[in-house]
């Protein structure tokens, strides 16, 4: 069994051209955002102006910052790991949990400011209220973005390349090649109650995308703008992505699929709903001293339930790895 496996797991001397090229990226990407966070921590108000919210709770706003501290220095471990003969000894789930993670926290930022930057080309953007304070300088967003898209393109590329080599054969094949026990009851149980707990935050999402204000605070609606749109849109994108995979891989249906397309939707979608819904829901427990930039109880709602969708449909997925890689084991030995 274990030489069967073993070709896939062999460490080679050393990273090929496009993985050092991919991983001096994936670093040098991380530096400006890290450098930011870590002069606000230290007490810098370098790119925050004044009035600014962020000014309002000090020690609120350095532990977060130093939480984005940690979470901005994993991408630079993950690349080394995706690029060092000894990643490929990592236990699975220790590499495929952080990856999942910043999958799901860059996705949104990657599709979502191309998206923004569009639409302030044909005269969109953000709509300020009055007397109400700019939260961040503008180009505090364009080089964090920037470097985050970088980030995103060349972990994404690095992981890619690692899991084909390791993991390639847990999805190959079409969707109606898995064998009924790969999409039993439990990948069933788990796609009805993550599409039944999505209509909730999709439907809240898309009435913000929309225009509604309901269920927004005050602060939030007041501040909307073409901008804020896209990001409610792509929620619901994400959402919509993350359901049709789970409902594709537990039903079989689209059974001339590639196994790698519901795969993907499922990986993307519920990483991005559930590391954004738990970031967000996180972020609030601080609570803006201004009222009216509080989560209201429906907008706590549309955030715990998007984590909660994310969270079910990646146990499908894990389901399906782990079932997959058992058989595969199975038939090796």
């Amino acid at each position: 069994m274990t030489q069967s496996l073993a070709p896939a797991a062999r460490p080679t001397a050393g990273p090929g051209r496009t993985r050092r090229i991919l991983r001096a990226v994936a670093v040098v990407s991380c530096v400006p955002y890290l450098a930011l966070k870590a002069a606000w921590v230290a007490g810098s108000h370098v790119g925050i102006p004044e009035g600014s919210s962020l000014l309002d709770d000090r020690l609120t706003m350095a532990v977060i910052n130093g939480l984005s501290i940690l979470l901005d220095s994993a991408v630079i471990a993950l690349a080394l790991v995706l690029t060092r003969p000894w990643g490929l000894r990592v236990p699975a789930w220790l590499l495929a949990f952080p990856v999942w993670v910043a999958t799901g926290l860059l996705a949104p930022i990657m599709a979502g400011f191309p998206a923004q930057l569009v639409v302030r080309a044909f005269g969109g953007g953000s709509a300020s209220s009055a007397g109400r304070e700019a939260f961040l300088d503008e180009w505090v967003f364009a080089v964090v973005y920037t470097g985050f898209i970088a980030q995103g393109l060349a972990l994404g590329g690095l992981f890619v390349l690692y899991a084909r080599g390791r993991w390639g054969h847990l999805w190959r094949g079409r969707v109606w090649d898995l064998p009924v026990g790969a999409v039993g009851p439990a990948h069933r149980a788990l796609a009805v109650a993550a599409a039944v707990l999505a209509l909730l935050p999709l439907t809240l999402h898309a009435l913000w995308a929309c225009g509604v204000s309901a269920g927004l605070s005050e602060g939030r609606a007041a501040d909307r703008g073409a901008e804020f749109y896209v990001l409610e849109a792509l929620y619901v994108v994400f959402l919509l992505a993350a359901v049709a995979g789970a409902v594709l891989l537990a039903f079989r249906r689209g059974r001339a699929l590639p196994v790698s397309v519901p795969l993907g939707l499922a990986w993307v979608g519920s990483g991005a709903v559930a590391c954004w819904g738990g970031w967000l829901s996180l972020a609030s427990l601080g609570g803006p001293a201004d009222l009216a930039d509080r989560l209201t109880p429906l907008m706590n709602l549309a955030y715990a339930g998007q984590m909660l969708v994310g969270l079910l449909v990646a146990a499908i997925g894990v389901y399906h790895f782990a079932e997959r890689s058992a058989r595969t084991a199975r038939r090796a030995a």
